[in-house]
């Protein structure tokens, strides 16, 4: 491997106007392999819960851990740019994926398949911000729409292709196969990184190791926080009364600390985990608010789908990686192409288009029944990916281009948080809603064959996601650029 060195300004002289683009492509590259870590796990669920012989609560968690390692560890990011630089932080994070893969691997006992997802959890969580933070620093503003539009056209390949190799993998080799999936793209990630990422932290300054110290408390309340929200959520439906209610206190308890110890940092001239300063740009604020609920419609659907497919529909996982394949080139396609409108476009009719078609996809659910043609399904899928295809490429940048450069880093760690915390409250919410649904029309997923009451049950659970992405299209339509004085 050729170090090249790590100066922003060497690389830059040496690869010329096309740096930008390469520097990009090393970052998709891990922003891949993370992403297909989060989604390809949840087509082996059910085969991993017939393993381990888990209940449908602790299977959940296989997604459930990842997320909320995900969602906390966002939060270091910008901490971690200014201390360590760009490559440190990057090669950091994608070393733990790679580990968290192996491991999952190789694991023998349910536990440490858990400790391996919260591991790749934790790095996918770090390397998420990062190519927001180098578009809108790297690239002119006419030219952010376009950039975001590759990068993402490029990203979803990996869940597009993901979960259909998993399928047939899953039927070949077993479920552990699927962890490996990430490894060939860890070592890309690090040999790419090694010749395009700089050192340097973001705006091209030196990290600075000796700078103040990573909000240690503010982590601990966040964890605390999202830990108590989802089991509160589980216990809702699965645990006593009692029990959810004191989680969900506790939970509060620890939003309305985090935010009064954030002030408290600002006020005090020191640098917080998460500036406050970042919502008093309206479009930002409201687009904080789109991404919460996105994510929980997303990641809650992400969940379901392949659930009811495999347990309401009676697929086998190889063909319901087959059946979501055309979505994902038809999502890689309408990315590439809505990137380029980002640039000329407002930002509030892209994402509400996104929302409107990603909340009739999830609506039309409702008439799948067992004797539906599997074309009906790919078609309801690729309606939603089109919706998709919207959203990803407009949703940051028309929340970030207002924001002062210093908060860049800071804001695109930040709507990544809300994003997975919603995202991570819409699995446990999907779990939740459907096992509430079943209950009540008298049937559950552990007894053999499908019935047409099980197939209500998840039919009214989507519904309940079709409403989620309606109530985003109301903050969505705030994200309009205010008119000038």
């Amino acid at each position: 491997m050729t170090h090249v060195s790590g100066s922003l300004s060497l690389l830059r002289e040496r690869y010329g106007e096309r740096y930008r683009w390469l520097l990009l492509l090393s970052v998709m590259v891990g922003t891949m392999a993370s992403i297909m870590s989060s989604t390809i796990v949840n087509v082996a669920i059910p085969d991993m819960s017939h393993y381990f012989t888990l209940g449908q609560e602790r299977a959940q968690w296989v997604t459930s851990g990842f997320m909320v390692a995900t969602t906390v560890s966002m939060l270091t990011t910008p901490w971690l740019l200014s201390s360590y630089g760009y490559r440190a932080t990057y090669v950091g994070a994608m070393l733990l994926l790679l580990a968290g893969g192996v491991g999952g691997g190789l694991a023998r006992d349910f536990g440490l398949v858990l400790a391996a997802r919260v591991a790749e959890g934790l790095a996918a969580g770090v390397v998420q911000p990062i190519p927001a933070v180098i578009i809108l620093y790297a690239f002119q503003p006419h030219e952010q729409g376009r950039a975001s539009g590759i990068f993402g056209m490029g990203v979803v390949l990996a869940p597009a292709l993901g979960p259909s190799i998993g399928g047939l993998l899953v039927d070949w080799f077993g479920w552990r196969s699927i962890f490996f999936m990430v490894v060939p793209l860890c070592l890309a990630s690090l040999w790419l990184a090694y010749k395009f990422v700089p050192a340097s932290a973001p705006g091209g300054v030196e990290p600075n190791r000796q700078g103040e110290a990573l909000d240690w408390r503010g982590l601990l309340l966040g964890t605390v926080g999202t830990l108590c929200l989802l089991n509160g959520l589980v216990s809702l439906h699965g645990g006593s009364m009692a029990e959810a209610t004191t989680l969900l206190a506790i939970a509060v308890v620890c939003v309305a600390a985090f935010i009064a110890w954030q002030r408290r940092l600002i006020q005090c001239g020191r640098k917080p985990l998460m500036d406050l300063r970042l919502f008093q740009y309206r479009q930002f604020a409201m687009g904080s608010v789109v991404a919460f609920i996105y994510g929980t419609a997303l990641f809650g659907s992400t969940y379901l789908l392949p659930v009811y497919m495999q347990l309401g529909l009676e697929l086998s996982a190889s063909h319901v990686g087959t059946l979501m394949l055309p979505a994902g080139f038809v999502l890689a396609v309408t990315i590439a192409l809505v990137g380029r409108l980002a640039d000329r476009q407002p930002t509030h009719f892209l994402v509400s288009i996104g929302l409107g078609l990603l909340a009739l996809s999830f609506g039309l659910m409702v008439f799948v029944s067992l004797g539906s043609s599997l074309w009906m399904l790919v078609a309801f899928a690729i309606l939603g990916r089109i919706g998709l295809g919207f959203i990803l490429p407009s949703l940051n940048l028309g929340a970030m281009r207002p924001l002062d450069k210093s908060l860049i880093s800071q804001g695109s760690s930040a709507i990544g948080f809300l994003r997975m915390l919603g995202g991570a409250a819409g699995v446990s919410l999907c779990g939740i809603v459907l096992e509430w649904r079943l209950t009540a029309h008298g049937v559950s997923l552990a007894t053999g064959g499908s019935t047409p009451a099980r197939i209500t049950a998840f039919g009214e659970t989507f519904l309940m996601l079709t409403l989620l992405c309606l109530l985003a299209l109301v903050a969505a339509w705030q994200l309009r650029a205010p008119k000038p004085e």
